[in-house]
């Protein structure tokens, strides 16, 4: 009489040849999600952002995990918080507002360059920072001083009047240089020194003489590092030695442009 042979296994227990399918699909699934959140964060919008981070947690801990006895890709619970908005201070209309102020100072400005015949020692233009205003040193000191000349008075009393109109702005005075060493005997050991005295000069006019908030202002010498013109004539090294008074904007676009 034969004996019947016991099965070593049941259907149960044989191999299944299939199963890389599952890990295939999971990591295509996986890889749509990941580009799909990448799309979103490159516009990133927090509240959508939150829904979004919620539905994706929620999935990832109910999904049927390829690994036995698995619950789901992440195994205890974790918060997920959406990034903070960006700050934005005010709307467009306050950005209109600084917009319209800002045309209207550059107008009178250019009106007050005008009536005084100053074209060849002041200029004006309106820039991506902001109003950008340019005082040739022979109006406001004399040849390696930084002591302001009684004739530049005036032009600061115009200017320190248009800058007040301008609440909340940040003014950014600036001296420049050429690239000749200082006179011997100066009280600056170079340029550096000379072109920061300078830019301090007419912030203490503005601060001290004016009454212009202090708060508003920052002062900076650059010595010939920054030239507008080559220094190879008298002409483009006088050019080159100058105070600018930049008023920057508050409000830009994304891009910079006004």
């Amino acid at each position: 009489m034969r004996r019947k042979r016991k099965k070593t296994g049941d259907a149960s227990s044989r191999p299944s040849h299939e199963r890389w399918l599952i890990t295939y699909a999971d990591l295509i699934t996986l890889l749509m999600i990941f580009f799909v959140v990448l799309y979103t964060m490159s516009k990133i919008d927090a509240g959508k952002y939150e829904v979004l981070a919620r539905s994706l947690h929620l999935q990832f801990r109910q999904a049927e995990s390829v690994l036995e006895l698995g619950d789901g890709v992440l195994e205890e619970a974790v918060e997920i918080i959406p990034p903070s908005a960006p700050e934005i201070p005010a709307g467009d209309g306050a950005r209109e507002r600084e917009e319209r102020e800002f045309r209207e100072t550059l107008q009178m400005i250019r009106a007050f360059i005008r009536e005084n015949n100053l074209e060849t020692d002041v200029s004006v233009g309106n820039t991506p920072e902001g109003i950008a205003i340019r005082l040739s040193d022979r109006l406001l000191f004399d040849l390696g001083s930084a002591v302001l000349r009684q004739s530049s008075y005036p032009v600061l009393d115009k200017l320190s009047e248009l800058l007040a109109r301008l609440e909340g702005a940040t003014i950014s005075i600036q001296g420049h240089t050429d690239d000749l060493p200082v006179l011997p005997g100066s009280r600056f050991r170079d340029n550096w020194e000379l072109s920061a005295g300078r830019a301090l000069s007419v912030l203490r006019y503005f601060t001290e003489a004016k009454g212009l908030d202090e708060r508003r202002f920052e002062v900076a010498g650059y010595a010939d590092t920054r030239p507008v013109a080559p220094n190879t004539s008298d002409e483009n090294r006088q050019q080159n030695r100058r105070v600018e008074i930049i008023v920057h904007r508050q409000f830009r676009t994304a891009d910079g442009t006004v």
